[in-house]
Parts: C-alpha cells; sequence; structure tokens
C-alpha cells in the first residue's frame, strides 16, 4: 500500500481475506477450519476491522491463541497497524460467516469475497438472533458445555480436537475415543461436543451410556424385534456412546456396535466414545471393533495439575455463588490431585456446610470438614502395592519378585518399584530386597526409567494415578 493511502472497504476485505489465506496455508485444512470457518469480516473503521464469531467462547478462544499471528498478517498486508475488533453475533453461520471464509477466499483466484452490505449484514444477524434456540437435548446435561470446561495441559490437546468436531461433525477426527482415569472429565467433553451440535445445527444427537445401549440392546433380543433398535442407532448424526469398557465380555452387543459403526462411518456420520483404557488394554473384546477404535483419533486425559485444580474449582465456586477463601481453594487444590470428581466433592462438601449451617467458610472449618479427604495416606506395606499391580497385569506377585526379564513382566515390576518410592517411605534398598534381592541400583534405574516414559506416554499419568486408588482401597480393608 502507498503510505497515506486512504484504504477503501473493498482494500479492508481483501486484506483479510488474504489474511485468511495465509492462515489456512500456515495452520492447515484441519486447524482452519476448527476456528475460522464461521467468523464472518463485518465491517472497516479508518484502519480498523471488526470481524464476528458465532459465540463468545469461540471468540475469546481465537483471540488468545491466534490474535497476535492475524495482526502480524494484517500489519504485513496494509503497511499500517489495522486495529481488529471481535464482536459476537449468534448463528453468524446463518448470515455470512462461510461466505468470507469458506467460499470465497477458497474457490476465487483473488480471494476477494463478494461484497455484502452493512444493512443487509445486520438483518441477517438480526434474524439469526430472533432463531428461537433449541430445546435442551434430554441425553445430555446442560452444564456439560465448552464454556464450563476449564483448559490446561492436561487436556489441551482433547479439548481443541473435541472444539474441532463440534463445528464440523463427521469430517476431520472421526471416529473420535477420549479415555483417561475416573473422573477425568470425558464425559463432560464427549456431552460438549453433543451439546454445541445441537444447539448449532440440525443435526440429529443421540448420546446415550453402555448401559443405556447394552438395555436396548436387549430389549430388541427378548421382543424378537431388532429393527427399533438398528433404526435408532444407525439413523443418527451423531452417535455419543459412554464407557465402552462396559460391553467386554458381552459379544453379542458388541457385534450391534461394530455393525452400528461401519454403518454410521460409511455416511460419514459422527462417532465419539469413551473409555477408562486405551483400545489396546481392552479384554474379551472383538478383534474386529478393536481395530475400528485403534483407527479413531485417541486422545486421554490425565490428572490435571495444580493450576487447572485451582481454576476447576474458583469457576465451580462461582457457578454456584459460594465465596470461598483462596487459601481453602489451594489447600484443596494441593491435597486432591487425583481427579475433577474428588475435587468437585469436596468443595461442595464445603458449600453444603456453609448453606446449612450458615457460616462462612474459612481455612479451619476446611480442614476440619475435609480431614478425612486430606488425612495423608496410611502406611503402605509394599506387598500391597505389589500386588496392586500383578493383578491389573494379569501377574503374580512371584513374576515381580522373579528373575525373568521380559517386557511383559519387567514394565510391570519398574512400575511397581517407582510406586513404592512415591507412597512409602522405604529405602531403595528395602525396595529392592522386597524385589527378589534386587541391588538399590537397580531400583534406583528403574524409577528414572519410568520418570523417563512420562515424555513419551501421555498416559502414564492415569495408569498410575488408577494404580494408588486401587492400593488405597487395598490398604484400608
Amino acid at each position: 500500500m502507498i503510505e497515506g493511502y486512504k484504504m477503501a472497504e473493498a482494500d479492508y476485505e481483501k486484506i483479510w481475506n488474504e489474511t485468511l489465506n495465509q492462515l489456512r496455508s500456515e495452520l492447515g485444512e484441519e486447524e482452519f477450519s476448527g476456528w475460522f470457518t464461521d467468523i464472518s469480516y463485518l465491517r472497516y473503521g479508518e484502519n480498523t476491522i471488526t470481524v464476528g464469531f458465532p459465540s463468545g467462547f469461540h471468540r475469546d478462544r481465537v483471540k488468545t491463541r491466534y490474535h497476535n499471528n492475524i495482526k502480524t498478517k494484517l500489519k504485513a498486508l496494509a503497511d499500517r497497524d489495522i486495529a481488529l475488533e471481535f464482536e459476537v453475533i449468534p448463528d453468524e453461520k446463518v448470515a455470512a460467516g462461510q461466505k468470507s471464509t469458506k467460499k470465497d477466499t477458497h474457490d476465487r483466484p483473488d480471494g476477494a469475497s463478494g461484497r455484502q452490505s452493512a444493512s443487509h449484514t445486520a438483518k441477517n444477524a438480526e434474524s439469526a438472533r430472533e432463531k428461537p434456540k433449541r430445546k435442551q437435548h434430554p441425553q445430555m446435561r446442560d452444564d456439560y458445555t465448552f464454556d464450563r470446561y476449564i483448559v490446561g495441559e492436561n487436556n489441551n490437546f482433547a479439548h481443541n480436537a473435541a472444539f474441532a468436531i463440534s463445528r464440523n461433525p463427521g469430517t476431520a477426527y472421526n471416529p473420535f475415543l477420549i479415555y483417561g482415569g475416573v473422573g477425568l472429565g470425558k464425559t463432560h467433553l464427549m456431552q460438549a461436543i453433543g451439546n454445541y451440535i445441537h444447539e448449532n445445527s440440525d443435526n440429529k444427537v443421540i448420546c446415550v451410556t453402555s448401559e443405556d445401549f447394552l438395555n436396548e440392546y436387549m430389549e430388541g433380543i427378548v421382543q424378537k424385534n431388532m429393527n427399533p433398535f438398528k433404526n435408532k442407532f444407525r439413523y443418527t448424526d451423531v452417535l455419543l456412546i459412554d464407557d465402552i469398557q462396559f460391553f467386554q465380555d458381552k459379544p453379542g452387543v458388541q457385534e450391534e456396535l461394530f455393525h452400528t459403526f461401519n454403518t454410521l462411518l460409511n455416511a460419514k456420520k459422527q462417532l465419539v466414545f469413551t473409555c477408562d483404557r486405551p483400545p489396546s488394554e481392552l479384554k474379551k473384546f472383538n478383534d474386529r471393533l478393536i481395530s475400528r477404535f485403534e483407527m479413531s483419533l485417541k486422545v486421554d486425559l490425565q490428572p490435571p495439575r495444580y493450576e487447572v485444580r485451582y481454576a476447576i474449582l474458583k469457576a465451580t465456586a462461582e457457578n454456584r455463588g459460594a465465596v470461598i477463601p483462596d487459601e481453602v481453594i489451594d489447600l484443596i487444590s494441593k491435597n486432591i490431585s487425583s481427579n475433577v470428581r474428588d475435587l468437585i466433592s469436596a468443595l461442595n462438601k464445603l458449600i453444603s456446610y456453609m448453606e446449612l449451617m450458615k457460616q462462612p467458610i474459612t481455612l479451619e472449618i476446611a480442614q476440619k470438614n475435609l480431614r478425612d479427604v486430606l488425612a495423608s495416606t496410611p502406611n503402605l506395606s509394599i506387598e500391597i502395592i505389589q500386588k496392586a499391580v500383578a493383578d491389573t497385569y494379569s501377574l503374580s506377585v512371584n513374576d515381580l519378585k522373579g528373575k525373568k526379564k521380559t517386557q511383559k513382566i519387567v514394565y510391570p515390576r519398574q512400575l511397581a518399584m517407582y510406586i513404592c518410592r512415591e507412597m512409602t517411605d522405604y529405602s531403595t534398598t528395602e525396595i529392592g530386597e522386597a524385589f527378589g534381592g534386587r541391588d538399590h541400583t537397580t531400583v534406583m534405574h528403574s524409577i528414572e526409567k519410568i520418570k523417563g516414559l512420562f515424555i513419551t506416554e501421555p498416559s502414564l499419568d492415569s495408569t498410575i494415578e488408577s494404580l494408588k486408588r486401587t492400593i488405597k482401597e487395598l490398604s484400608v480393608k
């Protein structure tokens, strides 16, 4: 651009669309489609471009992740600073969202969009606002949304994939499998996908637990009529099934799920599943079905770190309208690291106390009411840890103590040694003695080996937390 040149609206639109073209090339089609397809060019001002978003959540995520990148590209193209303003226009997709991104910037050689008057844009936006809000989906919780999902290092990738799916169901990331331990937010994330699709499209969404799916299958068997079952689950746009691990050792329902899976996938319909473990660890499952799950985009949810735990508690307290001191939030966050469900349970206990006793929560009151939750782990024996690990990996305690060095035994043995060091006060020498008289250097090597795996195996956090819960349960029996 020439210095001092006053840009016209066509210039601003052309610069905006060229920016989108560059973002598409830089980010790739899948990431671009997930975040930029429904953003629309609204208007221009002096050195200002205003764009519209279908929701506040979408606006905030793009602003956080891409704002600086976008401004850099705008400045390079315009040869001057261009301010970027964000507006939320619900259902902007109906108005003009796809017009300025998906169609025009991709199909037209110059990247310019068809021009749309400000009055026409406003009229369309007003029509979008008047569109009646869809009723809450009967199979999903209304609070399981992306807005209420706290994002951190433990779930960032899973969240981004889930949000991209909700924007373009049945295209990228299909099928989608979310796995992890109890209380880590698998159901919340799955239902957030369903709620978003239900609210922002006409797609038919079915969300069921594995028990619901199994019960409807059994009803068809009893009545000797499987057509209602097949018609329901094979003729939908989005199918969400929670806790598929409960289909283990149930060959009949697995067979039906296999055919349902194939029918929907071939029709480019979205499939989302949750499970408490990766597909490779599912036992007594049809090999064909396992192969289908393995072809999914698989994401694991790990226990949240302190910062995320703190943010979850803070947000939950605010949503409940409860005033909880920061030192109490800190107390819970530092002492409960297993999963989100345990965190919320502890917080709810304090809120209930506050409501029933008509007293504000103090640090002393919190410590008193949560003493059972915050109590330190009882003294554990190495034998209990060995038994828990051996049972989990279908081994005997003697296998862990023995001399065999097959991978099937070495990995659980190293894991057991690591957990012994984490959960007990035994020295490496004492631990080595309990594992068949091994030298303390062998124990140290095993511990370092497991620590190194945290980098290459993100699911290891969940595995260890699950084992720790099992060990604690065994220790109080």
